[in-house]
């Protein structure tokens, strides 16, 4: 039986960056994946500059489209608009992104078990025998990076479910040239559009990514939300289209990170921001930190957890728990919110770019200082 210090389990944005850092440090490290890369995975496909500018390689040949300016829509009677020197969202393709980290890590020496389905997790002593339904091999640690479903999670005994997870609908459409060349310019977002929630236009390189998510976890019809953005952004034909139905974890597990030696990063782990449900760049930095965590620790199960958790506490963490207080605000108290968007809007959306370019997080004093600003605006 094959024996690797770490097995990282899924492929995507943040199990490749785990990788990919382990092995830089020397730390014998395996993906196994149960597709065969590349491959499509769901994903609006908007990067934000604060996790691209974490990255240590180039990303340009898999980039489809680079925005400099994001529009922010709420109904027909606001409009803000926020431009930086850097790129805020770059649009890119899950299956060629995810790809590219995935052979940068190769690169620093990682095996690639591709095309093997974990079908069982054990434990025997320190480490982990691993079993795909092609081979088995054994691991000190084991990182489950396989998304918001997370079968890894379950295999190790998460067993219940303390994320929370919300509802999205995106297409990948194809428009006639009028239409792509009137909107292929333009990344918007388009507050309430969705109860509770926002719709978003994504231009990639021949063609749009469209869809809504609602903050709200409850039954919806996604895709008469859908519908009816279509006409807000003049779209009247569709020449193709193709349909993706996902959840996104915006509420960290309440019952751990950690089990036996088994540590859990991104969605798996529920680290999706709270008030954009952009999941890529957290999901590449808690990657990060977990190889940190481990190679700091010189393969010390119970030093890299205590490690882990620290790392996660520091920044990330306290950022999302801010945001949870902040998407239930904006989301759910609409009269008070949009009294305090004709004021502050344009502060706002200069803020959230902010964020999105990693220059600032969600401010610790958050509830008090809105509560101030309510203030103002009523005496």
């Amino acid at each position: 039986m094959t024996h690797f210090d770490v097995a990282v389990i899924g492929s995507g944005p943040s199990g490749a960056s785990t990788a990919f850092h382990l092995a830089k440090k020397g730390v014998s490290t395996v993906i196994i994946e149960k597709e065969t890369l590349p491959r499509y995975k769901t994903c609006g496909g908007g990067f934000v500059y604060r996790g691209r500018k974490n990255l240590p390689f180039d990303i340009s040949n898999v980039v489809e489209r680079e925005f400099h300016t994001v529009d922010v829509y709420l109904g027909n009677t606001l409009h803000f608009q926020t431009t930086r020197e850097e790129p805020t969202i770059t649009m890119i393709m899950r299956d060629s992104f995810d790809h590219l980290i995935v052979e940068e890590a190769k690169k620093q020496g990682i095996t690639l078990l591709e095309g093997n389905k974990l079908i069982d997790i054990s434990f025997d002593k320190e480490q982990a025998i691993l079993t795909t339904d092609k081979t088995q091999i054994s691991a000190n640690f084991v990182v489950a990076a396989d998304g918001a479903l997370s079968p890894t999670a379950k295999m190790a005994g998460w067993n219940k479910e303390t994320r929370k997870l919300i509802p999205a609908l995106e297409y990948e459409i194809e428009v006639p040239e009028e239409d792509f060349n009137r909107l292929k310019d333009q990344v918007r977002f388009d507050i309430d559009a969705i109860p509770y929630g926002y719709a978003w236009n994504f231009p990639k390189k021949n063609h749009l990514s469209v869809g809504v998510a609602s903050t709200k976890k409850t039954r919806i019809n996604l895709k008469k939300y859908y519908q009816e953005y279509l006409k807000t952004i003049g779209i009247t034909t569709i020449l193709k289209e193709s349909q993706h139905g996902f959840q996104i974890p915006i509420a960290p597990r309440t019952d751990g990170f950690v089990k036996n030696n088994v540590f859990l990063i991104g969605d798996a782990a529920g680290f999706a921001d709270p008030i954009t449900a952009e999941g890529i760049s957290n999901a590449i930095y808690s990657g990060v930190l977990v190889a940190e965590a481990i190679s700091e620790s010189e393969l010390q199960l119970e030093k890299a957890k205590t490690l882990y958790l620290d790392k996660l506490n520091e920044r990330m963490l306290p950022e999302i728990k801010t945001g949870l207080w902040l998407a239930k605000w904006f989301y759910e108290q609409k009269t008070i919110r949009n009294i305090m968007l004709k004021k502050y809007g344009q502060r706002f959306s200069d803020a959230m770019a902010d964020i999105f370019h990693g220059d600032r997080s969600y401010p610790t004093d958050i509830k008090q200082a809105i509560t101030q600003k309510i203030k103002e605006l009523v005496f």
